[in-house]
């Protein structure tokens, strides 16, 4: 019977982990009820990453990490509309705060160590720039005109936009990423698949079967809410501490940000570990992608709506750190391989932007 749970824990866990974030509710202690939020946070994380490891070897690349990646950003669009809708006043740079952190979390810290991960092990790895390169274009596209922009209109004060510069703009973004999954899923999917060299056992392995790949995408989304529901109930005390802390308020959206990516984080360190480089940056570039593309028409519906105040224009200082980091990232992607230069390179960008967050 023992052996019999362990191979079987992935499908009690999602189940049981939603048993115990309906449990917690009755808590009263407020530690107690602290810790097992962050472990259950944590157990939701790794019963996410397997569900969809799954599913995408069954869909098979890059269905399997679009699917993540629109997973991961209902999360996102979720806990910020969550705590936008919630709160009171509603916190303006909100959005900006999150979507920023997103972009560097996922074009710095997650492709930094996918890279020093891959190097180390492997020395050079390869990717197919064909498909990775457009992505970062359009990525930088669509950081500029949501969060740089914003500081340079004069329709109205600085950093913000007027309500129709809004709807363009998200209507923009959405387009592009539209186009980037048109031509990932259906014109030029082989721009985005593996290299012949990959020889990682898990490539060649036999795809899971129809009902075990089903119970997985459904499992997927259970592993996925319990993360934003253990996301949601730590959001008060997380906001306590950055208070306490007297950090600045941009932290809040930075620990947004950092939850709703580890799971693509952890899925694409595996990937680059294991010798899948291309699947590491079909997660990293699509996740970043979707959490503009996606992420903002759906704030600013809600934001226009409700007449939400929304502030998406950077400082200086936030300017100068991404204009770097599309720099960099444009030489790292431009070879179609890497090694562990660049991964250290992009690490230390990330830990500037932590650094710099921190003490501004």
């Amino acid at each position: 019977m023992q052996p019999h749970i362990r191979k079987h824990w992935p499908v009690f866990l999602p189940i049981a982990l939603a048993g115990v974030l309906v449990g917690v509710f009755n808590f009263q202690d407020f530690y107690f009820k602290e810790v097992i939020l962050a472990i259950l946070l944590l157990s939701a994380i790794i019963a996410s990453v397997h569900h969809a490891e799954i599913v995408a070897h069954r869909l098979g690349e890059p269905y399997g990490t679009l699917i993540l990646a629109l997973a991961v950003t209902v999360i996102e669009t979720a806990l910020i509309l969550a705590v936008l809708l919630t709160v009171k006043p509603p916190n303006a740079l909100l959005v900006r705060d999150t979507v920023y952190a997103a972009v560097m979390i996922a074009c710095n810290g997650v492709v930094g160590v996918c890279l020093l991960l891959g190097g180390i092990r492997h020395k050079e790895q390869f990717f197919r720039i064909e498909g990775t390169g457009p992505g970062f274009a359009a990525l930088a596209t669509m950081c500029v005109l949501v969060l740089v922009l914003p500081v340079y209109t004069t329709s109205s004060p600085e950093g913000t936009y007027t309500d129709s510069q809004l709807v363009f703009v998200a209507m923009s973004s959405l387009s592009l990423w539209l186009v980037f999954v048109f031509i990932q899923t259906i014109r030029h999917r082989d721009y985005f698949l593996p290299g012949e060299s990959v020889s990682d056992e898990t490539v060649h392995a036999s795809p899971p079967s129809k009902f075990t790949a089903g119970l997985s995408f459904v499992l997927l989304f259970v592993s996925l809410a319990c993360v934003i529901g253990a996301a949601k109930l730590l959001s008060p005390s997380i906001n306590l501490l950055v208070e306490a802390a007297h950090a600045p308020q941009a932290l809040s959206g930075i620990v947004i940000a950092a939850i709703v990516l580890l799971p693509e984080a952890w899925a694409a360190a595996r990937a680059a570990s294991a010798n899948r480089l291309q699947t590491s940056m079909n997660l990293t570039i699509g996740s970043a992608m979707a959490s503009i593309g996606l992420t903002i028409p759906i704030v600013v519906a809600a934001c226009v709506a409700f007449h939400l105040p929304l502030t998406l224009g950077l400082e200086p200082k936030e300017v100068t750190l991404l204009m770097l980091t599309f720099l960099i990232g444009s030489i790292t992607l431009g070879s179609g391989r890497t090694n562990v230069m660049q991964g250290a390179i992009h690490l230390v960008l990330f830990a500037s932007f932590l650094f710099l967050t921190l003490v501004p």
